[in-house]
């Protein structure tokens, strides 16, 4: 049996996360964060202190720093989940989104769904783009500031690889091993042939959507067809059938 067949597609929870900086404007942080961030800014930039203009840094914020869990926010995770349709036997795709201004409050809510759904990771597997280098520890280390209790699935600080194997991440599966490339879920919905998730928006945007519109829906929307897409590579990857439109459903 290879690896991908291994897994049984009805107990993994398919993921994806939004974020952005954690205020609008660079100028909301406090000195030292601001000091912080200007550090980290020369790294990013490449050039020292002296040579960083007050614009350069504020300007990098806005760009960068939603994808520092130090620095941004989480405002969406999205997750799918496919269940056997009782008619015909065939997979339906449940897509659901987590979104809030309160960041503590979306976390708590899709805590809750893994400890009721999702508890034994003996049993259920998470599976999503890159979650191994973003997601996941996007996802522990912003628990951890919101001074939240991790779910079980999620428990995974100072665990071995082999005990963090119901962690599946599509990227690193596409990877086979070979680590000197990233690969982006675009370019494989493109060479696999099935819609791109990047029809609306790219992750660029987001930032910009929800500090200038504040529209949750339009983020979630967009991170929904991340996990769609994620759903329909690890078909793929299994070599079975991608999901018609009508085999998904979204839950509000």
């Amino acid at each position: 049996m290879s690896f991908f067949e291994a897994f049984d597609l009805y107990n993994i929870l398919f993921l994806d996360i939004e974020t952005v900086p954690g205020n609008r404007e660079f100028e909301e942080l406090n000195e030292e964060l601001q000091e912080l961030w200007g550090i980290k800014c020369r790294t990013l930039l490449r050039k020292t202190a002296e040579e960083l203009e007050f614009d350069e840094i504020a300007a990098s914020y806005a760009d960068r720093a939603g994808i520092y869990a130090e620095f941004g926010k989480i405002v969406c995770i999205s997750v799918g989940f496919l269940t056997r349709q009782p008619d015909n036997n065939e997979p339906l795709l449940r897509l659901k989104s987590f979104t809030n201004h309160m960041e503590a409050g979306l976390l708590d809510d899709f805590a809750d769904l893994l400890g009721k759904h999702f508890n034994n990771p003996d049993k259920f597997a998470i599976c999503g783009h890159n979650i191994k280098e973003f997601d996941i520890p996007y996802i522990c280390r912003r628990l951890l500031v919101n001074q939240l209790p991790f779910p079980r699935m999620l428990d995974i600080a100072g665990k071995k690889p082999w005990e963090t194997k119901h962690l599946l991440d599509t990227m690193e599966l596409w990877k086979f091993g070979d680590i000197k490339n990233y690969t982006s879920l675009r370019l494989l919905a493109a060479i696999f042939d099935f819609p791109s998730p990047k029809d609306d928006m790219d992750g660029s945007d987001v930032a910009s959507v929800y500090w200038e519109e504040r529209d949750l829906d339009r983020i979630a929307s967009y991170c929904e067809k991340d996990v769609l897409a994620t759903v329909q590579l690890f078909l793929k990857m299994k070599r079975l059938p991608v999901l018609r439109s009508d085999q998904i459903v979204i839950v509000r």
